[in-house]
């Protein structure tokens, strides 16, 4: 007999009604592709639970017992959730579940500032329930967020142009696992953010995360052929035009009033 898998609405439910009587929990959200309406059979559940400060690790044995009541927890594990000061994080897989479908559930501290909540990042937040308006979050100030990004691209400009040493050394000692990890890291990568900058200011920080959404389709197929490298001579070639491109787009956007991109 083929067992019958465990939905996210039916995962959702549990957690919402395990949660909202706890009078130290103030809303509950969902953040990722449900913000973004493209929940698909792939897509994990992504939840923030406003909770008082000092309960912030309380609510896990809530949601503990909740889900232990729909299916076995096949794995688990927590941690702090560093981008949000005093928030806790814990991951589930559940064992009638599909693979996919793992549950984040992360509590953040009622007094915090750092949500997931801004729209402009991180999308239309789905809320299921919301006491006192912790959700109702301001839109980001544009001069303030505008200083961001010139700081930041001076930033990736002076780590950029020191850096990419160390892919031609290690490419030079034919060591090409550490070349192409430099290349990823110093060359690739400050390259993604810095086109971020230039499509998809708020997200810039996101790097290759939702690439395929946030960037033009143009866009996305040239970074493609940059991820694929057959061997050191291919590596060597497509580094030098890496620096090119990164040096046209770091000069464009130091040219241009960066608050029109917001």
């Amino acid at each position: 007999m083929k067992t019958k898998w465990l939905g996210r609405e039916e995962i959702l439910k549990s957690i919402v009604e395990v949660l909202e009587p706890l009078d130290y929990v103030y809303a509950m959200w969902q953040c990722g592709s449900a913000a973004f309406k493209r929940v698909d059979e792939w897509s994990d559940i992504d939840v923030v639970v406003d909770v008082e400060d000092d309960k912030v690790m309380e609510i896990f044995k809530f949601t503990d017992k909740a889900l232990e009541s729909l299916s076995p927890i096949e794995h688990s594990f927590e941690c702090p959730q560093s981008m949000s000061p005093g928030a806790y994080q814990k991951v589930y897989k559940l064992e009638n579940t599909s693979e996919f479908l793992v549950i984040e559930i992360c509590a953040v501290k009622h007094s915090s500032k750092m949500k997931f909540l801004q729209k402009e990042i991180h999308g239309e937040t789905f809320v299921h329930f919301d006491k006192c308006n912790v959700t109702d979050c301001k839109p980001i100030n544009k001069k303030e967020f505008e200083q961001k990004l010139k700081n930041r691209i001076e930033s990736i400009e002076n780590i950029f142009n020191i850096y990419q040493f160390l892919v031609k050394k290690e490419l030079n000692r034919k060591n090409y696992i550490e070349a192409i990890a430099f290349y990823q890291t110093y060359s690739l990568g400050f390259l993604q953010e810095l086109i971020r900058i230039k499509y998809n200011p708020y997200r810039h920080s996101f790097r290759t995360r939702y690439v395929y959404y946030d960037l033009p389709e143009e866009v996305v197929n040239r970074l493609h052929n940059f991820y694929f490298i057959k061997d050191g001579e291919e590596l060597a070639i497509k580094h030098q035009e890496v620096v090119k491109w990164f040096k046209e787009t770091v000069n464009e956007l130091k040219s241009i009033n960066l608050e029109e991109l917001l």
